[in-house]
């Protein structure tokens, strides 16, 4: 089974990446979900989705957990029964989560595309990055930025959260592999580490409250 990569942030938080190579049935094996997973999937029309849906659970066995140990909150938010904190994400043929035990988390896995040329104005100021000419660094830094505020958000989980306004990413060297955010929203201020890495035209970034 392809277990792509496993990563321990500390002796508490881990990440485990799937690389999905396998067909629908071979992921349904030895795979047991509850009655609320069942008809998600039901409800899933993409292929790709289920296949998605179902290498997570195969993540969360490789942490010891089973479908059943995982709920949703109303809005969405995965929650695990034992009270360690989870985060998921799923982008084209690979899937991620990260667990902590001491740490809100939050992971997100992105394709680096060229799209995010066009809709970068929606999430960050675009005046930071005119330094970089080169289009592919360009859009690697922009894919690393929109995972940071996709982690982030995930970690923070409020409706009405602005990617523009509300959350913001400090500048990094693409070489350090991890920045800072901060979220700042209703009057409140938080703060997060962030880490990142790159793999076959991919981006994952995961971050921790501080």
């Amino acid at each position: 089974m392809p277990l792509y990569k496993t990563i321990e942030v500390n002796s508490s938080t881990k990440i485990y990446i799937w690389k999905i190579q396998e067909t629908e049935k071979e992921l349904s094996n030895n795979i047991f979900l509850n009655q609320h997973s069942l008809e998600r999937i039901g409800r899933m029309k993409s292929e790709m989705h289920r296949k998605g849906f179902l290498s997570i659970r195969h993540l969360m066995a490789e942490a010891g957990y089973k479908d059943s140990d995982m709920y949703y909150d109303a809005i969405g938010k995965p929650h695990l029964n034992d009270g360690n904190k989870i985060s998921i994400t799923h982008s084209n043929h690979f899937t991620g989560i990260i667990i902590s035990s001491t740490n809100d988390v939050g992971i997100d896995i992105e394709k680096q595309r060229e799209k995010i040329l066009r809709i970068a104005h929606k999430f960050t100021p675009q005046k930071e990055y005119r330094t970089i000419a080169n289009t592919e660094a360009l859009i690697r830094k922009l894919t690393i930025v929109w995972g940071c505020k996709e982690s982030l958000y995930k970690i923070y989980a409020q409706e009405g959260l602005s990617f523009l306004k509300d959350i913001i990413i400090n500048n990094f060297d693409m070489v350090d592999g991890k920045t800072t955010g901060e979220i700042m929203y209703n009057r409140k201020h938080s703060h997060y580490s962030i880490g990142f890495l790159e793999f076959e035209e991919f981006t994952c970034v995961y971050a921790l409250n501080k």
